[in-house]
């Protein structure tokens, strides 16, 4: 006989061992049995951390069958949350005591593809996108002053929808606007948001936008090497930490990006740096500044830019304490999903598909280890 958690909506965890998930013994758990607020929530995953960073396979099934009742997927922001916790703890604990869990969620991550005004809200709402743009955005307006053109060097996971907002204030600058060259790689880390169109699509709705603002505009595209750029539909999620873009770094030079010397070079990472690894296989950090972060920083300090511009979260999702990570993980994913509850109905399909984004985010912090992270 098996006994299923379901903590989400396509996904089915069953049970080898349902004596397991008897009542949880209230000496252990004391204190987390009344009102599940979001400080008892967070104490119940700290609780079952400790018990997978101590292999204890029973304590923590007896933890996740708390969390599993509080779980839901169009409950209020700590119940949705807590589902995809709930995933994610489950898939780990899989890998700790296969005996006990057989974990039936799809090895196969599939995200739907966004449409180019999907995206647009999507990076409205979710606060860190709609600040780092804000940021970034009124630090390059400064640093270019003066100058007559102006070539971006762009590394971001949201498809250049930072752009529109800056080439409209460089549209309604007193000395006229500069001439505006944006280049970006078409490889970037295979996490969500995922787009619909290509970068040349992008690139044409850009061009358009600048055109409507009287900006003059280039747009490039480098590196264009499908392998480099895997198919969002379908990315394993044991390999979604790969990032291939070795042969990127090759395209990084002077020649390659056609620098010019009466141009303004701007390069401006967004949430980019973390999804290249300082790590090597192992999972231990690389001292000898030969990992593919440090190689990358030293390609783009060598570009010689009049401002480096470099937007991440806040918060250290990477640590090596897996009751650590889970901490930070709660307290600021939490943000996101309290937004869109703001914006968006409990019953919303978009609101849905958006979680869902951040709930593969979670899987990634929780479920892996070093190099196989995120």
């Amino acid at each position: 006989m098996k006994t299923e958690l379901r903590g989400s909506s396509n996904t089915s965890i069953s049970l080898q061992n349902p004596s397991l998930f008897n009542d949880p013994d209230e000496s252990s758990l004391k204190g987390c049995l009344g009102s599940l607020d979001g400080a008892c929530i967070e104490k119940l995953l700290l609780h079952c951390a400790s018990a997978l960073e101590q292999n204890d396979g029973t304590l923590a099934q007896q933890v996740m069958w708390v969390l599993n009742n509080v779980a839901s997927l169009v409950g209020d922001p700590n119940q949705r949350l807590t589902s995809w916790f709930l995933r994610a703890l489950i898939s780990r604990a899989s890998k700790v005591c296969p005996a006990a869990t057989d974990f039936d969620g799809s090895g196969t991550i599939r995200r739907r593809q966004m449409s180019v005004t999907e995206l647009a809200v999507y990076v409205d709402l979710i606060p860190w996108h709609r600040f780092g743009f804000c940021a970034s955005n009124s630090a390059i307006f400064k640093a270019i002053e003066g100058y007559s053109k102006v070539h971006i060097l762009d590394f971001s996971i949201t498809h250049c929808m930072q752009w529109p907002t800056l080439i409209d204030a460089l549209a309604k600058r007193p000395e006229g606007p500069p001439s505006l060259r944006i280049t970006v790689p078409s490889c970037r880390p295979p996490v969500p948001p995922f787009l619909n169109v290509s970068c040349e699509e992008v690139g044409l709705r850009l061009s358009n936008f600048a055109k409507f603002k009287d900006v003059p505009f280039e747009f490039n595209v480098i590196d264009d090497d499908p392998s480099c750029f895997p198919s969002p539909e379908t990315i394993p999620q044991e390999s979604s930490h790969e990032f291939h873009f070795e042969s990127l770094l090759n395209h990084l030079t002077p020649s390659m990006l056609n620098l010019r010397d009466d141009e303004a070079l701007v390069i401006n990472c967004q949430n980019w740096l973390r999804y290249l690894s300082n790590t090597d296989q192992k999972g231990d950090v690389v001292q000898d500044s030969s990992s593919l972060r440090d190689a990358f920083l030293r390609t783009v300090k060598f570009l010689n830019p009049c401002i480096l511009v470099v937007v991440d979260e806040d918060s250290d999702l990477s640590a090596p304490s897996l009751s650590s990570r889970i901490a930070a993980c709660f307290n600021y994913l939490w943000i996101p999903f309290d937004a869109l509850e703001t914006f968006l109905p409990k019953d919303s399909t978009q609101r849905v598909e958006y979680e869902s984004d951040i709930g593969q985010k979670i899987e990634n912090i929780i479920s892996f280890e070093g190099a196989a992270e995120n």
